[in-house]
């Protein structure tokens, strides 16, 4: 049985042991097995001692067949044949996990915490919420959070990883800010298989931190991947169940359209950096967020301006009518909240 990446646990690659390799493919079970010089059975068992013989192992395979090919390769490591301990996944999901240890270690043991932008009130700069962001807590396990969201994906952990998130998240906002202080939380929408089973730690990690939804902001990040519509409906609706509000990331370019806006109608809109910069001096980008400010006005969406970092695109934000604002000149992403605003 292949895992599936809605588990809440990521299964073990033993040091020492036997490395199980099944394929549905005759052919490639005999290249296979001409390469690793080994019995004609299927799945063939290789054992190793160490985790330098299982990467060597790994690495042999790897170099051997294509793309496609490899993906047909499901792997799991035992301590003894025939005592399966783990569930068996593609290789190149193994084999993304054998190469990075320190990551898999990361985030089964969660050495990560979240930072907090803060979010800014235009009309008088008062602190109305917090973006929280990942980053590292331990020295001897340093990551760039994208690298380690990649590593997730190409090992069939983005899912887990994303939870993880999520929850850490809401720990943190518990433990730092006070009710009616918003917190906008990223999340994946493809690593949401299906939403009412993949979010129950999430909400459960509401009801454990005694946070109130209505502080919860879910926002969608990776726009340009979302291929289906409805699937993301079906998110939006599940978390709005619970009384949480959703935004929408990166509106003004790529997939996060207009269009996207008006068939989602999340809470929030945070429109895209690269619209925002220097938009008191361009004309086009002017225009592109007074047709913004018009749509959410309409659809009684709250607009919120990313990556300021300049006093004049503050200003003009304010005046073209967006309610929020977020970027280093208000603040950067620090692991405790600040007091105030001093621009």
């Amino acid at each position: 049985m292949l895992a599936c990446s809605k588990c809440n646990t990521i299964p073990e690659i033993v040091h020492k042991g036997y490395l199980e390799i099944y394929t549905p493919v005759p052919q490639l079970l005999e290249s296979l097995r001409e390469i690793l010089k080994w019995e004609p059975t299927n799945p063939i068992i290789v054992s190793y001692e160490n985790e330098h013989e299982l990467k060597d192992l790994c690495d042999t395979i790897n170099s051997a067949f294509n793309k496609a090919a490899k993906e047909m390769f499901y792997c799991s490591t035992l301590t003894e044949p025939g005592k399966k301990e783990a569930a068996t996944i593609t290789f190149p999901q193994f084999y993304s996990r054998v190469q990075r240890p320190d990551y898999i270690e990361i985030m089964n043991s969660s050495l990560f915490t979240n930072h907090m932008q803060p979010i800014i009130k235009l009309e008088d700069n008062e602190i109305s919420g917090y973006e929280f962001l990942m980053r590292p807590i331990n020295q001897h396990y340093p990551f760039q959070p994208y690298e380690l969201f990649q590593m997730a994906r190409e090992s069939g952990l983005q899912s887990f990883l994303d939870s993880a998130t999520r929850i850490s998240s809401i720990r943190v906002g518990a433990e730092h800010l006070p009710r009616g202080i918003k917190r906008f939380i990223n999340f994946l929408p493809s690593s949401i298989y299906d939403p009412s089973h993949c979010l129950k730690t999430t909400f459960k990690a509401v009801e454990k931190y005694e946070v109130d939804p209505n502080d919860l902001v879910f926002e969608v990040v990776e726009t340009e991947k979302v291929n289906e519509i409805d699937h993301l409906k079906n998110i939006f609706n599940t978390y709005k169940a619970e009384g949480m509000k959703m935004a929408l990331d990166d509106v003004g370019t790529g997939f996060a359209t207009k269009e996207m806006l008006l068939e989602l109608k999340p809470d929030f809109a945070k429109i895209d950096r690269s619209v925002i910069s220097f938009c008191d001096q361009d004309l086009d980008k002017q225009s592109k967020l007074s047709e913004l400010v018009s749509i959410a006005e309409a659809e009684g969406i709250t607009l919120l301006a990313e990556g300021i970092e300049r006093r004049e695109e503050a200003q003009f934000c304010r005046e073209a009518g967006m309610t929020f604002g977020q970027g280093y000149y208000f603040g950067r992403p620090l692991e405790r909240p600040i007091t105030s605003i001093k621009v």
